[in-house]
């Protein structure tokens, strides 16, 4: 019997979360729940290693909730039973819709706790005892801090994505959190790698631990097909790259820049192409919604910035575009791995230019992938295979950054983070809700050393150390980590195609450092 056919009721999953799954269509296990759920329905803790849309949330959610099933205990305010850490709240938003139904058919309840919104609604939950928290490191350390939540009662403790956190900067915040939570605890962490101090954590917080690895960390998916289309200018790119968003199915399109992603997908739209973008200007009910847009196939072609590659999971995406080519090899495999997930294939396709030839080819070789460059336009036969049929035209309104009123200069504390954080003045708005202003509260409560951490957990880049949006001195802004850092390649232009490169100083948020905001507002764009 191979892995595909075990299913969950042979792996001893508990009825109540059978029936859940066979409703959803998944009777058997995906290899990486074949593997680790004998262990961890057992109480082990479990090292597992594997890629994004392996099937990593139920081979962590299920053992979670049978375990807090099988040992009931009445609810206590701030003082919940499980801890799933996850890296983005885009992450921390879709593990809970995955695990919720899993806990509700076991008689438990779970909510999400992450920065970028107001903290009241997260607060009055835990308020009223939960039994699985959700969160992401920076807000729920500034709960523990503020004495919301309490994590001595903890027995399962979940790290999913751990080395994106690392990536992030989160490790010294994630290691205060484990240290928190009782050391009898079952603990399972989850990785596509084990470098940058991840194999510390797992040193430290793990206790012979049972190791499972689907694949290589490093390895491509072979259910996935690479293509790298080399065109001859930048008139050239912007044809290819709408003739590969015009077919019928899910692609996302990866932009270097928010401030292009936003713009593409204004372009596309204005075509007859449904596009909405994801970046790190939209409020958190913005990005909600266009991403529900998406997944209900009401807009076929997400624009996106490298912050969709870190926790968006979205199925059945047939394409994945590098319009703009990654500088890293990692970012290029999490990228593509928006594709080609939960078993199903996907084509990825890089587009290049003479300039870039070099670097993406040296990227490519670090990313293990052997593809043959094809010089096409949009018209070229290996495009139009690729694309397939093409989509009837249509239009859907794409989401605007909220408008933003001229604040009062704030107090050192109070974040402006992402759009979405709190601000001061009767006008200030929260995920679409008036909020009072509380001094170093939320996401800006922590300090200095942890502004990256929380501009990428509210949704806004993904370097440490990138505030993304948070105010410095008179008003300038830092720049973003979607920010380019340097180069020439083409960017895309607001007449909707691409111009030769320009500085990274004019895309960095929309203002230059200690400059004029002016100088980098595309003519006849709103203020």
């Amino acid at each position: 019997m191979t892995n595909e056919d075990i299913r969950f009721s042979d792996l001893g999953v508990p009825t109540p979360m059978v029936d859940v799954l066979l409703a959803q269509g998944k009777e058997n296990a995906f290899p990486i729940q074949a593997d680790t759920l004998p262990d961890s329905l057992q109480g082990k803790d479990v090292l597992g290693r594997g890629r994004t849309g392996s099937g990593k949330t139920i081979a962590f959610a299920i053992p979670l909730a049978a375990r807090l099933a099988a040992n009931p205990r009445q609810r206590r305010a701030g003082r919940p039973r499980a801890l799933v850490l996850a890296p983005t709240r885009e992450l921390a938003t879709q593990i809970d819709a995955t695990l919720a139904p899993l806990a509700k058919a076991m008689g438990l309840t779970t909510t999400t706790i992450f920065g970028g919104v107001s903290q009241g609604r997260q607060v009055d939950a835990l308020r009223g005892g939960v039994d699985v928290v959700v969160a992401c490191p920076g807000r729920l350390a500034d709960l523990m801090q503020q004495g919301h939540v309490r994590l001595d009662a903890i027995e399962v403790t979940v790290l999913d994505e751990a080395d994106h956190m690392a990536d992030m900067g989160f490790l010294p915040g994630v290691t205060k959190i484990m240290q928190a939570t009782p050391e009898q605890g079952q603990r399972m962490l989850f990785s596509a790698t084990l470098d940058n101090g991840v194999d510390k954590l797992v040193k430290k917080f793990l206790h012979n631990p049972v190791m499972h690895s689907v694949d290589d960390e490093h390895s491509p998916v072979e259910a996935m097909t690479h293509h790298l289309f080399e065109v001859a200018d930048a008139d050239a790119k912007k044809d290819l790259v709408r003739t590969l968003a015009s077919g019928t199915g899910r692609r996302i399109l990866f932009m270097r820049t928010k401030h292009h992603a936003k713009r593409l997908a204004k372009q596309l739209s204005s075509q007859g192409i449904p596009a909405v973008d994801l970046q790190g200007n939209l409020s958190q009910g913005a990005r909600e919604r266009n991403l529900a847009k998406f997944s209900s196939g009401e807009a076929l072609v997400l624009v996106a910035t490298d912050v969709a590659a870190r926790g968006v999971h979205v199925d059945h995406v047939e394409l994945v575009v590098h319009v703009d080519p990654p500088t890293e090899h990692k970012a290029y495999l999490h990228r593509s791995g928006r594709t080609a997930r939960a078993g199903s294939s996907g084509d990825v396709v890089t587009v290049t230019t003479p300039a870039e030839r070099r670097d993406v080819a040296q990227m490519m070789r670090a990313a293990a992938i052997k593809v043959t460059p094809q010089q096409v336009t949009a018209s070229s036969p290996a495009v139009t295979s690729l694309v397939g049929e093409v989509a009837p035209v249509r239009h859907v309104a794409v989401e605007q950054p909220a408008q933003q009123q001229r604040q009062p200069k704030q107090r050192t504390g109070e974040s402006d983070a992402a759009g979405g954080g709190r601000r001061r003045g009767r006008g200030g708005r929260t995920g679409g809700a008036a909020q009072p202003a509380r001094t170093g509260a939320a996401t800006g409560s922590s300090g200095a050393g942890r502004r990256g951490g929380r501009a990428a957990e509210a949704g806004v880049g993904a370097s440490a150390g990138s505030a993304g949006g948070q105010r410095r001195g008179g008003g300038s802004r830092r720049a973003s980590s979607d920010t380019v850092r340097g180069g020439s390649a083409p960017v895309w232009s607001s007449e909707g195609g691409y111009a030769a490169g320009r500085g990274a100083g004019s895309e960095s948020g929309g203002a230059r450092r200690g400059g004029s905001r002016r100088a980098s507002r595309p003519a006849g764009s709103a203020r």
